[in-house]
């Protein structure tokens, strides 16, 4: 394991709460601005809050589960500790993955994330944030 998957910080349920809330107000956002589209450059911010929409899911989701989250720059790390949260951890971590794949482009790129990749974008944080309200109403 290396050392950035290494960094975490202790938490519980408050925190679960705290960060599902960030979750969905994420994904609100990146929802209406998906719905504009009267710009193309809108693609970005959507993508971009579907992105932290769903490291605050994961954060929230392991949080409930392991009591800790990932801390570090690197977010590959909240990927690694999602995959060991839950019973389908690994196939959320592959979702937190897509979306990580999307993070450098929605928010620092110079070139314009494509309408669909967006759309995929706030698909799959829409699934992680889902998955975490699932978590915190067990």
């Amino acid at each position: 394991m290396t050392a950035s998957r290494d960094r975490t910080t202790p938490g519980g349920m408050t925190e679960a709460r705290a960060r599902l809330r960030s979750a969905e107000a994420y994904l609100q956002t990146a929802e209406r601005v998906l719905e504009e589209a009267s710009a193309q450059e809108f693609t970005n911010v959507a993508a971009g809050n579907a992105v932290l929409a769903g490291i605050a899911a994961s954060d929230s989701i392991s949080y409930s589960r392991l009591r800790k989250l990932h801390r570090g720059q690197d977010h590959r790390g909240a990927a690694h500790l999602l995959g060991q949260a839950t019973p389908d951890g690994k196939a959320l971590a592959s979702v937190l993955s897509r979306l990580l794949d999307v993070k450098d482009a929605s928010h620092y790129g110079t070139t314009l994330v494509t309408g669909p990749r967006a759309a995929d974008s706030v698909k799959w944080a829409r699934k992680l944030v889902e998955r975490a309200r699932e978590e915190l109403e067990r």
